[in-house]
């Protein structure tokens, strides 16, 4: 492998590593915040993707204010979800399972619903920028470095969102101490509805940069969701850190594995990745025993 291929690879695990870790910060941030497992993640991603498609290709809005309204459309619809479907269930006995047989539901009847409107056919969406940036023999399109600076900018304000502001310290107490966070005036359930949509927010945010890289269908978020939990369960299951953490790291191992393999071997070695990580460290990299 020459210098130039192995650079480029570490490139471009990067840009793939950006995008596993913002889809997996935002399953940890919700598993963490309240223990749900949110198997709807994916079509949430997907509900972005198809936003960005109608707003930009069909009623011709401009690309940037197209994702902005799919954003933020798609996150105020999953407030909209949580408060409706899974919210009643917290209180029950059993709520676990319950909140992963309604979120599995979820995903089966957005896909549906997704089918019937757009059908199965792939539905593409410009670039944002067109072209390619090169330096020292090495080329990278422009849409490429968008996707990396953009989830690596989103990751950054989340992490000193989560630090530094009131909200953000009421997410972190929730998450710890759910009762005593209450005592003390947190409203509790609020909190909770706000971090799964922020959640979901940051996966509408990956489908909205990746949408013109890969071409939108009502399945595609999927293998995204899968690559989510991958990511949750490396960096260790509910931290934030851990996720993003495990999504640079997936990113660059994958990069580097496609080459010396094949296209064809991504998702064994993204799971053979997994495997090894919890053999060695059962915790995550970043996970508490």
């Amino acid at each position: 492998m020459s210098p130039e291929l192995f650079v480029t690879q570490i490139l471009n695990g990067l840009v793939s590593g950006s995008m596993y870790a913002l889809i997996g910060a935002g399953v940890a941030l919700i598993y963490g915040t309240q223990r749900i497992l949110n198997f709807a993640q994916g079509e949430f991603f997907m509900l972005a993707a198809f936003g960005l498609f109608v707003f930009s290709t069909q009623l011709g809005l401009p690309l940037v204010v197209a994702a902005v309204f799919a954003v933020v459309l798609v996150t105020a619809f999953s407030a909209l979800v949580y408060r409706a479907a899974i919210q009643p269930l917290m209180n029950r006995e059993g709520w676990e399972f319950s909140t992963i047989a309604v979120t599995l539901g979820i995903s089966v009847l957005l896909q549906n619903i997704a089918f019937l409107l757009w059908g199965e056919k792939y539905q593409t969406v410009p670039y944002y920028l067109d072209g390619s940036i090169g330096f020292a023999g090495i080329t990278m399109p422009l849409q490429r470095v968008l996707v990396f600076l953009t989830c690596v900018s989103v990751i950054v304000a989340m992490t000193l969102f989560l630090k530094y502001s009131r909200t953000g310290w009421a997410i972190r107490a929730t998450a710890q101490q759910p009762d005593a966070a209450a005592v003390v005036g947190v409203p509790v359930q609020r909190i909770r509805m706000l971090t799964f949509a922020i959640g979901c927010g940051l996966a509408a945010i990956a489908a909205v940069v990746l949408a013109p890289i890969f071409a939108v269908n009502p399945w595609i978020g999927v293998p995204h969701l899968l690559k989510g939990f991958v990511v949750v369960i490396m960096g260790g299951i509910g931290s934030f850190p851990g996720a993003i953490l495990a999504g640079f790291v997936l990113g660059i191992v994958e990069a580097i594995g496609i080459t010396l393999t094949s296209s064809e071997w991504r998702d064994v070695i993204a799971f053979a990745t997994v495997i090894l990580v919890i053999w060695l460290r059962p915790s995550g990299l970043l996970g508490k025993s």
